[in-house]
């Protein structure tokens, strides 16, 4: 599942009440259909270890004072501390099924590239098994070529595993090649939620269309139409009233200025918008 917005839209406070590391005001987090502490020191070990992270920034993520293979060996040590005996075979195995092989064990975190230090977090993640991996803008950071070897190396790893992802991102590029349903957020709401064909192909909510025309078209001959946004993002502190994207959007009317829109279901598309069925939004 691709959680995808502009900076600022709440994508990664989202993560974070997900994972318990900030309170949610409202709502609640189930897991397995159960509801889960709103606080990760209030939760379980055991749940703890089926929800893991990988961050964006992938040096910035590991200790510089410890070598790869004890920053993959720390979960273990804290979800499996009975097993220690197994650790270094685990903590190998897993090195390799990120690409990396036994020579990086020994290394610091300042010898590796941006791509192998990603690796080493990935590896870190996935070393005791979780259930939901969630990557936070987790190849934002990467140039192109490595941003792929990590895309494909997350959707190998979520085969061979059974791993449910939630993949944080502002790129649609990105989130195209990854994703089989995508969240799109805009001031800390949902706004549109379809299957990954479905909100590319025909986008139901003005805020999607114009992040789908923000993503590049490598080719500088090419009439792309693109849907302009005018204005600034409000402050989420002092959100408009009515629809809150109705100050930048270039379709709305009265109805959009005064009242808020409910969500409505639309074919397969969930989406927060009083004109959806009305309007054409397709490319």
């Amino acid at each position: 599942v691709a959680i995808v917005g502009e900076s600022g839209s709440g994508k990664s406070s989202l993560a974070r009440a997900v994972l318990g590391l900030v309170k949610a005001r409202s709502g609640k987090v189930c897991f397995l259909g159960e509801p889960l502490a709103e606080e990760a020191r209030d939760r379980s070990n055991a749940v703890r270890r089926e929800l893991q992270l990988v961050f964006q920034d992938p040096l910035g993520s590991l200790n510089p004072q410890m070598r790869v293979g004890d920053i993959v060996r720390e979960p273990l040590g804290v979800h499996e501390p009975a097993d220690r005996a197994g650790h270094a075979d685990r903590v190998l195995a897993m090195l390799r099924q990120v690409g990396l092989g036994e020579e990086y064990l020994d290394r610091y975190p300042h010898e590796l590239s941006g791509g192998q230090a990603q690796r080493v977090a990935i590896a870190r993640a996935l070393v005791v098994r979780p259930k939901v991996l969630v990557c936070d803008e987790a190849v934002s950071a990467l140039d192109g070529t490595v941003r792929r070897q990590i895309l494909k190396l997350l959707r190998s790893l979520q085969t061979k595993y059974g791993l449910s992802i939630l993949f944080i991102s502002h790129d649609l590029g990105v989130v195209c090649s990854i994703s089989h349903r995508v969240i799109v957020m805009y001031l800390g709401e949902v706004v549109e939620v379809a299957d990954g064909h479905t909100l590319f192909e025909t986008p139901r909510h003005p805020y999607t269309r114009a992040l789908i025309d923000a993503v590049p078209v490598p080719d500088p001959e090419a009439a792309v139409p693109r849907a302009s946004l005018a204005g600034e993002v409000p402050s989420p502190l002092t959100p408009p009233p009515g629809c809150i994207f109705h100050t930048r959007c270039p379709f709305a009317i009265k109805r959009c200025r005064n009242d808020v829109p409910e969500p409505r279901r639309i074919g397969a598309t969930t989406v927060r918008c009083h004109r959806a069925d009305e309007l054409d939004l397709t490319a």
